[in-house]
């Protein structure tokens, strides 16, 4: 079996590259060797390799610059896809691609499931939608995971944002009207992996699912965890968690908007894997304590 991964170098594309090894062969790709802008060429990329599963981790993933660049966005997360699509549905292949939270509007006071209707708030939110239906629509072998508040000890995101800013000030504002479930990238390949390696048939049909850690939380309520199991592993630090401010979305405007409640109900993908997915304190332990028990040995 041969695996095309786009998007080798993101954080879920480098978790990605070490969960899907043992299921074939693996070519992951890189935007140095495969710019999703340039569609002719990804069709070329997608010929040349002629892959049995297309795994898809790259994104246009820069929310608030969508706003002002949205032919980008929806080229790398509509078009793009459906150029994957399209060579998935005339070859026979599978396409495993990965959606957002940000495609729903976050007014529903529960955990959205997956047949809730999609109504995103920014660029970057309707051109994953836009990616999505572009799935559907080519009527190929697909398995779409949405997932929320990505991280992972490489790259850019939340906690290590959190963790450099903990260092250099006394006090920050983070937002508290957000609720959601972080979820890590290692989590989010790792069940990938096991979807991918299971007959369809038997276990899970294609289609769009839910991935995301169990729980909840909000922002602030992530910023001060992190802050606190820091602490506990030595690491110097001059905020301290009672310092950690909540304050509400509108006290920090932001380009795009964000969903107040980006919380989804994972129960259909672990009940067709007989998965117990863990809590997110589980994943955010390991990463926090991988970043900042290195540091206090410094």
């Amino acid at each position: 079996m041969r695996i095309l991964l786009f998007g080798k170098n993101g954080q879920v594309g480098r978790e990605l590259s070490r969960s899907l090894l043992p299921l074939g062969e693996l070519i992951a790709l890189g935007r140095n060797e495969s710019d999703l802008e340039d569609l002719v060429g990804l069709n070329d990329i997608l010929h040349n390799y002629r892959p049995d599963i297309i795994v898809n981790a790259a994104a246009y993933t820069a929310v608030d610059k969508a706003e002002d660049n949205e032919a980008a966005a929806y080229k790398i997360n509509s078009a793009a896809v459906g150029v994957m699509a399209s060579y998935a549905s005339n070859s026979g292949a599978m396409l495993m691609h990965y959606s957002t939270d940000y495609v729903f509007d976050g007014k529903k006071s529960a955990a959205y499931v997956e047949a809730d209707i999609a109504n995103p708030l920014s660029v970057y939110g309707r051109s994953k939608r836009a990616g999505e239906e572009a799935i559907v629509q080519s009527g190929c072998n697909s398995l779409i995971f949405r997932t929320s508040w990505v991280f992972s000890a490489h790259g850019y995101n939340f906690i290590k944002t959190i963790l450099r800013l903990a260092k250099e000030r006394e006090s920050i504002n983070v937002v508290a009207d957000q609720h959601g479930a972080p979820t890590s990238a290692e989590l989010i390949a790792d069940v990938t992996a096991l979807a991918i390696s299971r007959p369809r048939s038997k276990t899970l049909p294609y289609g769009v699912y839910h991935l995301t850690a169990t729980g909840q939380t909000t922002w602030h309520g992530l910023a001060c965890y992190v802050v606190s199991r820091a602490l506990e592993n030595g690491a110097s630090l001059a905020l301290q968690p009672q310092h950690v401010r909540a304050i509400t979305t509108e006290d920090y405007p932001l380009p795009a908007k964000r969903p107040k409640n980006s919380c989804m109900n994972s129960g259909s993908l672990s009940s067709a894997l007989g998965l117990h997915l863990p809590d997110w304190k589980i994943h955010v332990d390991r990463v926090v304590d991988q970043l900042t028990r290195l540091d206090a040995c410094v």
